[in-house]
């Protein structure tokens, strides 16, 4: 099939992804005096950002002023067990209360107290309450206020644009190739530096938070093949809750806010069987320990019908339910005709969050390939074995500013603007190949991937099932070689679909490889065949492709933490939780 003909968009920097870390990427630079382009797959206001739900930190000590930027930066290292490096975090921390603040500003609809201050919730595993909150919709309200942001300062968005390749010659990135979802034009967008807010990989496991067509890898595998390494690709957050039915809806967050406010879990019997596994913070402890807990209590068979476990709100009442969990109220009342208000909710793991990802440099995020960074959940070094709720939405904020001004100013300081018309015609060759008649078809080879990493690939994890997945994941590669992909007057949803499953098959790769080399449980990267934390694995596992385009993986030593902040990340003895659940 000939390709279609090419049409070519010129700025100083290019955005991939319209999700808040895209956004606030693109306010940034065009800021600081650059044209900028945004590209995302979906419409500007409804990217993956949308299904936060609970809220972002900032210790701002509205409600609990002893808080401060110094315990955020302990509790994240501490609960991330030490694999986060101290660099992101510390930045995170200190940066994290301006940027709330000027969302606010900004108009982000955030809950206040009566004096007009912003109000602040408990999150699991958090000293303080540091958790600033829309209701249980926070991530739309941040990204309605960024999508407002960007129209305010006229950028230019383009919606439905899928991005096949990252364009790169010695070592360079100048922009990327991509293709219209509707019509199958394809667009050459030059530019001096590109910022990828792609996100992450979850979308590979059979349950899981993600929307269909979302966080497949396809980021991660752009960033791979330009030459960029992948960290700690194996510490995937499997989110303690999620809904178990419909099966149409199973995997769907349950937000932690439900815990935040109070919410209890039971099994079968029940029992509040958090007392057994976390008995001073209960509902409260880190996402990995509940989790974990969830997991147990439905593997020895005290589940639920539906196979979950059994999160209780119903004595909050259903006014303070309504104010504080509108969504969870209606979600479960549209998919299950549920009033929570009145009935628990059958929940299960699923999963959530990509802990890892592109390595990059803590204060630009830059990554290996010159012009080109990397921001969002595609980034690894924040969050290291176990996220705690309410930092990536802080993350994309304070890291999509970052990438932003690093590639404004990588562009202002370019004399002559890269065009290699030889990359840009292989990866136009390239993307025509995929267009051919097969007798597969890439959704159900989607399923059976993301079957595969749910079984194999888990909550619980040992070498013979990672051994099974990486078997299995070859011959799904076999098979994804004869996949059939016809453009129908119904759009390039085939294509899409086709590029996704090459993605996801590296993306899964990487991570079983990292899985199998971590030999230690810690935090949500658990091996029921090495129970134990090994002091040793103080380490990020890294991925990048070899001369001969495979996969391989070292060990990177975690940096260490600075001297004065040392002591922020060691437990507190006088920690109570006592009454926290009844906010």
């Amino acid at each position: 099939m000939p390709s279609p003909q090419l049409r070519s968009n010129v700025a100083n920097v290019l955005v991939i992804g319209t999700g808040a870390a895209g956004l606030r990427a693109a306010i940034a630079a065009h800021q600081a005096g650059s044209e900028v382009v945004v590209v995302g797959k979906r419409r500007r206001d409804d990217a993956h950002t949308v299904l936060a739900a609970g809220g972002i930190n900032a210790a701002l000590g509205t409600v609990d002023p002893q808080d401060s930027w110094q315990q955020h930066f302990g509790d994240t290292l501490r609960e991330g067990y030490f694999l986060a490096d101290p660099r992101v975090v510390e930045l995170m921390a200190t940066e994290a209360p301006a940027a709330v603040l000027e969302l606010a500003e900004w108009g982000a609809p955030f809950a206040r107290l009566p004096d007009g201050r912003l109000d602040q919730r408990f999150f699991g595993a958090h000293r303080w309450r540091r958790t600033c909150y829309a209701g249980d919709w926070t991530g739309r309200a941040i990204l309605r206020t960024l999508a407002a942001k960007v129209a305010e300062l006229g950028m230019t968005v383009i919606d439905d644009q899928y991005v096949s390749q990252l364009l790169v010659a010695d070592g360079v990135c100048f922009g990327a190739l991509a293709f219209d979802l509707e019509t199958g034009e394809r667009t050459v967008f030059l530019a001096d530096a590109v910022v990828l807010a792609a996100g992450g990989h979850t979308r590979i496991w059979r349950r899981s938070s993600s929307r269909r067509d979302e966080n497949t890898g396809d980021g991660m595998y752009l960033a791979l093949r330009a030459g960029c390494r992948l960290q700690d690709m194996e510490l995937v957050q499997f989110h303690p809750t999620g809904m178990v039915a419909p099966e149409e809806a199973a995997g769907t967050l349950v937000t932690e806010a439900v815990r935040g406010e109070g919410g209890q879990l039971k099994n079968a019997l029940g029992e509040r069987f958090m007392a057994r596994y976390d008995p001073e913070r209960m509902e409260l402890s880190a996402r990995d320990r509940v989790a974990l807990a969830n997991y147990t209590e439905i593997a020895q068979g005290r589940g639920g019908p539906s196979g979950g476990v059994f999160l209780d709100i119903s004595h909050l009442g259903k006014d303070a339910i309504l104010e504080k969990l509108p969504r969870m109220y209606r979600q479960f009342l549209e998919y299950q005709m549920l009033d929570i208000s009145q009935q628990p909710m059958e929940v299960a793991p699923t999963a959530h969050y990509s802990m890892g990802g592109v390595a990059v440099d803590p204060d630009t995020h830059a990554t290996d390939v010159a012009g080109l960074y990397a921001a969002g959940e595609i980034a690894a070094g924040l969050h290291g074995a176990n996220r705690l709720g309410g930092n990536s939405l802080a993350e994309t904020v304070i890291f999509g500013r970052r990438a932003g001004e690093a590639a404004a100013r990588y562009s202002a300081s370019r004399d002559v603007a890269l065009r290699a018309r030889d990359v840009v015609r292989a990866a136009d060759q390239e993307l025509s190949g995929f267009i051919r008649h097969g007798r597969q078809f890439a959704r159900p080879l989607q399923r059976a991937l993301r079957d595969t990493m749910w079984e194999t690939c888990g909550v619980v994890r040992d070498q013979a099932g990672l051994q099974r997945g990486l078997e299995r994941l070859a011959e799904l590669r076999r098979l994804a070689a004869d996949v059939d992909v016809r453009p129908t007057s119904e759009g390039y949803a085939d294509l899409a679909h086709a590029l996704d499953l090459r993605a996801s098959l590296a993306a899964a790769e990487a991570t079983l490889l990292g899985a199998l080399a971590r030999t230690e449980s810690r935090g949500a990267h658990q091996r029921r065949d090495h129970p134990e934390l090994n002091p040793a694995l103080r380490v990020n596992f890294q991925a990048r492709l070899d001369g001969t385009g495979r996969l391989a993986v070292d060990a990177r030593p975690v940096p260490a933490v600075p001297a004065e902040l040392a002591g922020w990340t060691r437990p507190d003895p006088d920690l109570s939780v006592a009454g926290r659940l009844l906010e």
